[in-house]
């Protein structure tokens, strides 16, 4: 996109209309954004940092879900590329995991942490019977990029360094382009991924695609809040598109792992997804896309209150499962 055009995006990009989205939304949907709201009001977007990761802290904790009964979590630290690297480690107790979830947490690279998706993480755990492991990766603005994807790389190296078990790389949103751009690095790795599930990813790319234009001012995330994270993660004038950054600015697309890509209908992002899944396949590999109709970003923190959510994280746990056991799912 010009600069011209984002400067126009950052500063003239209206809030959304409930009007606009009477007839996609459902009450449960309605009802989810406004609890958000009410924890992180759409102007949080431009306050100071530190400010910024006090209310999504707060945010996180009134939405977290708590853990299934039998699953154990511990924090220990790895060897990170810039020194110690806290990872948290879910497990079944008394059972023997069959495979391995990585998982990247979201929060436009610049928010959350090991806490902000400890109950979906949780979760995924109960619900393959898989083990999973998530970092606590370095965040902007302090680390810059490639901070992040460094220390995503490194948490899959470590989990196929550790373990003979299929490793299924998952996240969402920020983590979905961290999940996506790790399984380009580590394609034709001596242990690559066995599958990727990529849950509402921001790709990095071409803002004329549709849903960008259709949702520019969507519930929950609009272009004008892809912009301005992605202007703190690379710092001003930083953002370059590559592999590392925008995995949709590769030009080789072929011997990635067979892909599930999940995204909300509401939401400037979905078309990112289905640009991925047609790339994919076009490179002879294997990819599906999936727009869940009536949902919005970050829908998975309304899975308890919303019927659509909580089928849509159904469908990505059975997904999840069927990659960690070699199957494909649809």
């Amino acid at each position: 996109m010009p600069p011209r055009a984002a400067e126009k995006l950052h500063a003239g990009a209206r809030r959304w209309r409930p009007e606009d989205y009477a007839s996609r939304l459902d009450e449960e949907i309605r009802d989810f954004i406004a609890r958000t709201d009410r924890w992180f009001p759409p102007e949080t977007v431009g306050l100071p940092i530190a400010r910024q990761r006090a209310i999504y802290d707060a945010m996180c904790r009134e939405f977290h879900a708590g853990r299934p009964q039998g699953v154990a979590a511990r924090d220990h630290p790895i060897d990170g590329p810039a020194g110690s690297l806290m990872l948290r480690r879910y497990r079944m107790e008394g059972a023997e995991a069959a495979a391995t979830i990585v998982y990247f947490h979201g929060g436009g690279f610049v928010l959350g942490n090991l806490d902000s998706h400890d109950d979906i993480c949780a979760e995924l755990c109960a619900g393959t019977g898989f083990d999973v492991v998530s970092p606590d990766y370095r965040l902007a603005p302090e680390h810059l990029h490639p901070a992040a994807f460094e220390d995503c790389c490194a948490t899959f190296d470590w989990a196929s360094a550790v373990n003979t078990r299929p490793i299924v790389l998952c996240g969402e949103s920020a983590g979905g382009n961290l999940a996506a751009a790790v399984a380009h690095a580590r394609r034709r790795h001596v242990a690559a991924p066995a599958g990727q599930v990529l849950i509402y990813p921001n790709l990095g790319g071409d803002m004329t695609m549709r849903s960008y234009e259709e949702h520019a001012d969507a519930p929950m995330l609009s272009t004008r809040d892809v912009l301005f994270y992605r202007d703190v993660r690379f710092g001003p004038g930083g953002y370059r598109a590559d592999p590392t950054t925008a995995p949709l600015a590769d030009t080789d697309f072929a011997g990635l792992p067979p892909t599930v890509i999940v995204t909300a209908q509401c939401d400037p992002l979905s078309s990112d997804g289905e640009a991925h899944r047609d790339r994919i396949v076009a490179a002879g590999g294997r990819a599906t896309w999936r727009e869940e109709a009536g949902l919005v970003h970050s829908f998975l923190r309304g899975r308890r209150s919303s019927r659509r959510a909580a089928q849509a994280f159904d469908h990505i746990i059975a997904a999840v499962a069927a990659l960690g056991k070699g199957a494909w799912p649809y």
